[in-house]
């Protein structure tokens, strides 16, 4: 065998070369995670985009007794659990291949969840479009005037949790999970103006049941958007402060 390839020198160059290799390997699978990272983000904030602009046709359905615009939310419904799916499958693809840890697993697992979060607020407004429906149907009752507090209230939330997680921004996030109280409070106030509207009027026990039904999934909206403002936090800190209301406060 020729000593040029049996020499220490020779043996050293070959680990050099291979541990070169793992470096360039894994400077590779680096740059290729962060990519499907940012992509990850992308289609996350697109279906948000989507899920929120359901949201508030819902709601103004509701409002304005609106029967197209409420069948607008409810077939719309279709390409948003697509877009579920394909972030889901992203995820998982993300998790075999490069099999990320630290901060960047934490990352695609908060996306896992904030997909399904997002996910369920679209139903959550397609059901809300279905009672806009129903109360586009004579008796007429009212619309409480507190329901677009509690829905601005509620949109705000959707859109500062996702603020809150494009910019790691725990501070915005807890500001997120203390206003969820505050949407609790208009719920328990608009139902009981319906509890008497019904007591008032016996014909009015249908159509109170329905915008009882739709101001319950627009407190559940809330609630996710409260989800999604507790993953950031996981994401950011890896504190897990789902069911610790004490965590929302700021930390010193």
């Amino acid at each position: 065998m020729s000593p040029l390839l049996t020499s220490p020198g020779s043996a050293g160059r070959v680990r050099g070369a291979k541990s070169l290799g793992r470096e360039t390997k894994d400077a590779f699978m680096s740059k290729h995670l962060e990519r499907d990272l940012e992509n990850l983000q992308r289609d996350i904030l697109a279906l948000a985009a989507s899920v929120e602009e359901a949201i508030q046709k819902a709601i103004r359905s509701l409002q304005d007794r609106d029967v197209e615009l409420a069948k607008e939310v409810i077939h719309g419904d279709d390409k948003i659990d697509e877009e579920e799916n394909a972030i889901e499958e992203e995820c998982l693809k993300m998790l075999a291949l490069h099999q990320p840890v630290a901060s960047d697993l934490r990352r695609v697992a908060a996306c896992l969840m904030i997909n399904t979060d997002l996910e369920r607020m679209a139903d959550l407004a397609e059901d809300i479009a279905e009672r806009a429906i129903d109360l586009s149907k004579p008796p007429l009752l009212p619309i409480p005037e507190k329901l677009q507090r509690m829905t601005d209230l509620t949109t705000l939330m959707v859109r500062q949790s996702l603020d809150a997680f494009v910019n790691l921004d725990t501070r915005l996030a807890r500001t997120v999970c203390r206003m969820d109280d505050e949407v609790d409070r208009y719920n328990k106030d608009i139902n009981d103006e319906l509890i008497r509207a019904m007591q008032e009027k016996p014909a009015m026990v249908e159509p109170a049941i329905s915008l009882f039904s739709a101001t319950r999934h627009l407190e559940r909206i809330a609630d996710h958007a409260t989800n999604i403002a507790e993953e950031v936090i996981y994401l950011a800190e890896g504190e897990i402060v789902r069911h610790r209301p004490a965590a929302f406060h700021e930390k010193s």
